[in-house]
């Protein structure tokens, strides 16, 4: 039982270090464009070139 007097703070302190990231995180911008990431990874980055005719 004696664990418990280190632990709940602990426990508590990393919940608040976890929810101070998310919100600096969030206020950043991070999650600003959440479909262009996904979007950027499929897209072609070089435009398809025509074979010319001779």
């Amino acid at each position: 039982m004696e664990v418990l007097v280190f632990l709940v703070p602990l426990a508590l302190l990393l919940g608040l270090l976890g929810l101070v990231g998310f919100l600096w995180s969030l206020e950043d911008g991070q999650y600003d464009d959440l479909e262009g990431a996904g979007w950027r990874a499929i897209a072609d980055d070089e435009p398809v070139r025509q074979n010319p005719t001779p």
